[in-house]
């Protein structure tokens, strides 16, 4: 038994805020802040919208264009690191209370902006363990609600949206998700992180961004020189790669070092900004809706983010 990419779908909230936005309430220019990042815009969630209301809005999407149905569900898998409840519930069992699905397993993944990846590792075990057939995993964050707009160094790097993918049993090995590989070293937890409840300050999202900057390069390149190499593929065998959209900077940057031709690359992070863990899903849609993505096509997913934690992927397209 193997898992399959069967379907991919987004939620991108309506209120869009351009740089200008932070030029009118900052010390900062539209020129510095894409420069530094890459960014023109991102998406900002509603006050009445909580992060399950986006990943049930593309949850929906989803699971339309795998067509099946929603009670073939049987686990939802919600990375988030802007849950609607502190601890608990979490907000994949909000999520599948709010889509009618009854008695299914239901958990979040906390895994910073590595989470949608981490997700699709945990749908294949399961999948191909057989306890589980159709898996919902989504990517939701409400991040406006965890920057600190004071914070003139990280405050324009973030937005909000969702993003969500069906994998499925399969027999057929040719539709089948290849590889994925996820890690963690928990001694750089300072690079990037909110301070917990225990603490007094503000939990606002920090980040000392020149040593993350680095680390994230050094990572996302090493990380696909060995899933490529452990499943003996070359540059050529990629259709798309896919990295987590976090700024321009560093996805040039690992992009140059894996020597990616411009026509394979995807890249978002200039319209939305970074989404942690919708990134990667929203970014596969972007693809999926333009037509750039087509069914076969070998996706080479790439994360980085708090925990630290990062994650790769090659990813046989199963759907239509």
């Amino acid at each position: 038994m193997y898992a399959s990419f069967k379907s991919i779908g987004a939620y991108i909230p309506e209120t869009i805020r351009s740089n200008q936005w932070f030029v009118d309430r900052m010390d900062t220019s539209d020129e510095w802040i894409t420069k530094r990042t890459g960014i023109s815009e991102r998406r900002i969630a509603s006050d009445s919208q909580n992060t399950s209301d986006l990943g049930v809005e593309a949850a929906k999407i989803a699971i339309k264009r795998a067509d099946i149905n929603k009670e073939e569900i049987d686990l939802i898998l919600c990375a988030t690191i802007t849950p609607d409840y502190l601890c608990m519930p979490s907000t994949a069992c909000i999520i599948a209370d709010k889509l009618e699905i009854k008695n299914v397993m239901s958990l979040d993944i906390s895994a910073a902006c590595t989470g949608f990846v981490y997700a699709v590792s945990v749908a294949k075990a399961f999948i191909e363990s057989g306890m589980k057939k159709n898996v919902l995993i989504i990517g939701a964050e409400k991040l406006s609600t965890i920057v600190d707009y004071t914070d003139r160094t990280t405050c324009m790097l973030f937005g909000d949206g969702a993003g969500a993918a069906i994998l499925s049993a399969t027999q057929n090995k040719d539709e089948a998700v290849l590889d994925v590989q996820c890690s963690s070293d928990g001694s750089l937890q300072d690079l990037l992180m909110t301070p917990g409840i225990q603490s007094e300050e503000a939990s606002f999202m920090q980040m000392k961004g020149n040593e993350t900057f680095k680390v994230a390069v050094r990572t996302l390149t090493n990380d696909v020189k060995v899933i490529m190499e452990n499943n003996n593929m070359s540059n050529d065998d990629i259709d798309l790669f896919i990295p987590h959209q976090a700024n321009y900077r560093i996805i040039k940057a690992v992009g140059d070092n894996l020597k990616f031709k411009d026509e394979q690359k995807v890249l978002t992070v200039h319209k939305y900004g970074n989404t942690s863990s919708a990134s990667i899903p929203m970014a596969i849609n972007d693809c999926y809706e333009s037509g750039r993505l087509k069914t076969g096509d070998m996706m080479l997913l790439d994360a980085f983010g708090g925990g630290l934690t990062w994650g790769s992927a090659l990813i046989k397209f199963a759907g239509k």
